[in-house]
């Protein structure tokens, strides 16, 4: 009896509830497409965009990145080289060789602006051997020092300093002596910056 009357005054006020206050359903809104405009309002029932499925185009550029990086490396040890005492040395003695002036002429420098300094440079453990172009007023060829430092304390020792023409033939321009050992700076000659300039220290 009792379950009846609470059914019969319950029901019928939640039925009126549901008349005042039906449920509203939406459709989903498509999502954005190009070309549509910005958004001016924003709607939880919005569809998510799609995913776009070229999202791997920044591998091909890693080739790219990679040929910089090398090239930028390698540009950054051969400015080292080009600017260390050593090649600063040989080309002061270049300058003051007889038979380098001989065959090159005068105003002896490097045979480009931005020259390439080939081969190893090692002073901490006592390896050099390098080789570059130079140039002269008469001609060019390619300068090749080798030296190596026996101990750690000791002084290096060159074993050649030769000077190589456009034909091949080997201009040895040791003489039997080592001038890097008792070079002494020229004060009357005219020190250009970043042209070889006087630096006669081999061991750093």
């Amino acid at each position: 009896m009792l379950q009846r009357l609470l059914r019969s005054r319950v029901l019928p006020g939640a039925r009126n509830v549901a008349r005042r206050n039906p449920v509203q359903r939406r459709s989903l809104v498509s999502a954005p497409k190009a070309g549509d405009g910005p958004l001016m309002s924003r709607r939880p029932d919005r569809e998510l965009p799609d995913i776009p499925q070229n999202g791997m185009r920044w591998v091909r550029t890693v080739p790219i990145f990679l040929a910089v990086l090398i090239s930028s490396t390698l540009a950054i040890f051969n400015y080292q080289k080009s600017s260390s005492s050593v090649v600063s040395s040989t080309m002061y003695a270049l300058r003051t060789s007889p038979k380098a002036r001989d065959y090159l002429g005068d105003e002896i420098y490097f045979a480009h602006k931005m020259p390439w300094i080939w081969g190893e440079m090692n002073q901490l453990h006592g390896r050099i051997d390098i080789q570059f172009e130079v140039k002269g007023k008469k001609n060019s060829g390619t300068m090749r020092f080798k030296s190596f430092r026996a101990t750690r304390m000791g002084m290096f020792e060159t074993t050649e300093w030769s000077l190589e023409t456009k034909d091949g033939t080997k201009i040895d321009l040791l003489d039997g002596s080592d001038p890097f050992q008792t070079i002494e700076a020229d004060l009357e000659e005219p020190k250009v910056v970043g042209r070889g300039s006087y630096a006669p220290n081999l061991s750093g």
